[in-house]
């Protein structure tokens, strides 16, 4: 179906068998430019390559339709659920899998999205609010890429196999409330970014609870809960980054200090890497390495000089118990990830 008029619903309707080309965006619905205030409700879209394709529709409402691509192609060759270009005002909500691409100021909430490459993945997109999303066995969660004025709220992330959440060349971002959890790789990952709020968000169980690289400046990270990573922290710079703010820092399952005070503040300060953590970044094969008396020795005395240590992250304030630290939200994993 292809939608060149404005002011057009499309509701309860079943659409299936698209073609199978990329290059021509093969779309079960098709919302062409001018094609303004379209309203897709409730429809079932099964078997195409891409299910709604937004191609320039201003204020769209796109709410409450099942969509369930092929699957018998590879999976750089499957569409997205839903793919919006250049069409700003719109509101997706309720749906699976979505696509953006230079399309600003736009809302998504409430999508549910499953065995996907990508939840929700946004590209040169400004002003944008994602929130109430849950994904979960996904590839990649949400990634959001060369855009500004970024807003990631009370999503979801679970089983997500590369990273839960993906910041690249991201200007002015704020993720709050967020539960990533149970992911492959990252659950965080933050590249090239300028001016970002990280604050009370939940990430736990994946390889690397955050990697922080590529000159991303004016970041603050606080209140945020670091539960069962198996790597805490990743950051590949030489500055020293302080992730606490007026003083109250994160939570650090990994970290073992006193609170004598008892004011949920630990008494000595949160450095996750050392020298060790940076050669077998650099050589992988030097892991074979870190049962050596010789490393070692190398950590001991790192961890009573911190002189010795490298630039690198320092949380100055690292709270006691993961209670209000990402964790004093509704559990989203069984609340199904709505606001």
């Amino acid at each position: 179906m292809t939608i060149k008029a404005a002011s057009v619903t499309i509701q309860g309707v079943n659409v299936e068998g698209s073609g199978t080309r990329l290059d021509q965006l093969d779309a079960g619905i098709k919302v062409e430019v001018g094609a303004d205030k379209a309203r897709l409700i409730g429809n079932r879209l099964t078997g195409n390559l891409i299910g709604i394709d937004m191609q320039g529709g201003k204020d769209a409402f796109v709410g409450g339709n099942t969509i369930a691509n092929r699957t018998d192609l590879h999976r750089a060759e499957r569409g997205p659920g839903i793919y919006v270009w250049n069409s700003p005002g719109i509101t997706v909500g309720g749906n699976d899998g979505i696509f953006i691409t230079t399309s600003h100021h736009a809302t998504y909430r409430d999508n549910r999205m499953h065995d996907v490459r990508f939840a929700i993945h946004s590209m040169y997109a400004n002003d944008i609010k994602v929130f109430g999303n849950r994904s979960t066995g996904n590839d990649m969660g949400y990634a959001f890429m060369y855009s500004r004025q970024v807003q990631a709220m009370n999503n979801l992330s679970s089983g997500d196999r590369t990273h839960g959440i993906f910041l690249n060349y991201v200007t002015d971002a704020k993720l709050a409330h967020n539960d990533i959890r149970d992911g492959g790789e990252k659950c965080l990952f933050v590249y090239n970014v300028n001016k970002a709020a990280i604050t009370a968000n939940r990430f736990e169980g994946c390889d690397i609870g955050v990697h922080f690289t590529g000159g991303s400046e004016n970041v603050t990270l606080t209140g945020n809960a670091f539960l069962h990573d198996r790597t805490e922290v990743k950051y590949v710079g030489s500055r020293w980054l302080e992730w606490s703010l007026k003083g109250r820092g994160n939570y650090w399952a990994g970290h073992v200090a006193f609170d004598v005070n008892r004011d949920g503040i630990a008494d000595s300060p949160y450095r996750p890497n050392d020298s060790i953590d940076r050669m077998t970044w650099s050589q992988p094969t030097s892991r074979l390495l870190l049962g050596s008396p010789a490393v070692q020795m190398i950590r001991w005395a790192q961890s009573r000089f911190p002189g010795l240590l490298p630039g690198g992250v320092i949380d100055s304030h690292p709270l006691m118990s993961p209670a209000g630290a990402g964790l004093d939200t509704p559990d989203l994993a069984t609340k199904g990830g709505t606001l």
